[in-house]
């Protein structure tokens, strides 16, 4: 639904013309369309009015201000617009970034076969201890976010991205030569910290880079780090483990921090708007004069402590007064939170049941990694299709519901690939068939994650906070999962225990988006969070 505020803006060369002047700017950063006319005094009005190829530049601090911000320059124009970079060079930065946001995920799960040789090592007996040094990571991995967005914000994203990934090689290195569980699981507690840096910057400079109707491939290709990553890491850290012991492991993930720094510092560029705009000002030939024409950039992205502050509370406002929110996260956290108790299951499984030596144990979480990399060729490709046509029907305007139907569809894969993979393992039949369940919930947890990313980012005015908002619960799960998984498989076991995930998944999955379709643009137009 349009939108409609009245603006009060003041531009040279707009007094005392008799000419109706438009200047297209950027409301909302996923650009539904709408129109906000300036009030009018006797013949002289400014016509301020956006369209869905021309939108914000990244997701500010507070959408309803960022029109004035655009209105004081031409700068959807402008060559140095990140939306008006040549394809190539958005494509490279697209790349870098997914780089970055592929190695941090990778370092959650690449100890994972390597964890019965860390008990071993340090004298670990209890079970929720070896859990957590694996899930330990995804407890700050979660808070990260809130504090590292504003601080992209205020310094922009390129330097965020390539401190977090340094720092997160440095204490990687630490963790290899921990001499105790104590300062291990504290190194890892940092390494969460410093390497949620690309998912605090990752969706933004996407965001910053293309246009909704351009976003979904590069926020797919994005999405497959935090995904494929966890998958492909075990692989790695399986022979790593078996060959040269564990801390190799984590030496590797800081050789793979240092080959992504060698690419990245020299060729990722800036793409956060007001804060390229900024150093424009600052650097032009009278700064002073170039910041009061930016009033509102210099207002909005020059305090620090107000962004933090305001990038802290507003994920938990959504999350407490935005029931769309609150269901679609939890879902979403859900599904996480299995797909880390696999990690911490799978060594005991692979290894008790079928005999697997650490290195085979690593190839057990191919079936993950082929899940996700089907549903990103497919579905990713089958709910764009879909959200088109369904645009089309609705004379060319799309609606966060349109991403419904991709919901759906994925939704009935969870519990199949859960059922599927707990009881082919708990009658012990051949190993690929329990490894063919988690490719189905593989392929049923991306196909879910895209359009839940995608649905919040176009349903609520503060996206970047509705993300955070995920990402906060997504890790949170992620990091509780593991630690009573294996009491649960011990009281359920294999086939009892996922029936009891599967009909979970069945509950929170199939009734709500299917609500949603019928119910969510009318939840939206009531809604003082949303875009309506």
């Amino acid at each position: 639904m349009s939108q409609v505020e009245t603006l009060d803006i003041s531009r040279p060369g707009t007094a005392g013309s008799d000419a109706t002047k438009t200047i297209r700017v950027h409301a909302d950063s996923i650009g539904s369309l709408h129109e906000v006319n300036e009030k009018q005094t006797g013949d002289d009005f400014l016509k301020v009015q956006t369209a869905g190829d021309e939108e914000e530049s990244a997701i500010p601090e507070d959408k309803k201000e960022e029109p004035l911000e655009n209105a004081e320059d031409d700068w959807i124009h402008d060559p140095r617009n990140p939306r008006n970079w040549p394809a190539g060079k958005k494509w490279t930065m697209t790349a870098i970034v997914s780089a970055y946001t592929f190695v941090t995920p990778l370092a959650t799960s690449m100890m994972a076969p390597g964890l019965p040789e860390i008990a071993l090592k340090y004298g670990i007996t209890s079970e929720t201890i070896i859990s957590m040094v694996l899930s330990i990571f995804l407890l700050t991995f979660a808070f990260g976010p809130l504090f590292l967005a504003p601080l992209s914000e205020i310094y922009g994203r390129t330097w965020i991205l390539h401190i977090g990934n340094l720092l997160f090689l440095v204490f990687n290195l630490i963790c290899a030569y921990a001499p105790n569980t104590g300062v291990l699981l504290g190194m890892r507690l940092i390494c969460g910290f410093v390497g949620s840096a690309p998912i605090a910057c990752g969706g933004g400079t996407i965001s910053d880079l293309f246009s909704e109707r351009d976003r979904a491939s590069a926020m797919a290709i994005y999405s497959l780090g935090p995904l494929i990553g966890p998958a492909v890491g075990p692989i790695a850290g399986g022979f790593i483990t078996e060959t040269v012991g564990f801390k190799w492991v984590f030496i590797v993930i800081s050789v793979l921090c240092g080959i992504v720094s060698i690419v990245g510092i020299p060729l990722l560029r800036e793409t956060y708007a007001p804060v390229i705009r900024l150093k424009i000002a600052k650097h032009s030939a009278d700064p002073e004069k170039a910041a009061k024409a930016h009033p509102h950039l210099m207002q909005n992205h020059g305090s620090g402590l107000h962004l933090i502050w305001v990038n802290i509370s507003r994920p938990f406002i959504l999350l407490t007064r935005s029931f769309v929110c609150f269901v679609l996260s939890l879902y979403m956290a859900f599904m996480y939170g299995i797909y880390y108790l696999m990690f911490t299951t799978f060594p005991e499984l692979f290894s008790v049941t079928y005999g697997f030596s650490p290195g085979i144990q690593g190839l057990c979480y191919i079936g993950l990694g082929f899940g996700f990399v089907l549903a990103t060729i497919i579905g990713a490709s089958v709910a764009d299709k879909v959200y088109h046509s369904l645009s089309i029907r609705n004379g060319g305007k799309g609606k966060p519901e349109f991403r419904v139907p991709a919901l759906i569809f994925g939704s009935f894969f969870v519990p199949v690939g859960l059922f599927w993979y707990g009881w082919s393992a708990q009658a012990k039949i051949h190993w690929i068939m329990p490894i063919i369940g988690t490719g189905v919930f593989g392929f049923g947890m991306m196909t879910t994650y895209l359009p839940i990313q995608l649905y919040l980012v176009d349903t609520f005015t503060y996206a970047a906070s509705a993300l955070a908002a995920a990402s906060v619960f997504r890790s949170t799960l992620g990091f509780a999962f593991p630690l009573f998984g294996s009491q649960m498989y011990a009281a359920l076991g294999n086939g009892g225990g996922n029936s009891l995930l599967a009909g979970l998944a069945i509950v929170l999955g199939i009734p709500f988006p299917v609500w949603l379709w019928y119910k969510g643009e009318e939840v939206r137009q009531r809604s003082t969070l949303s875009r309506s």
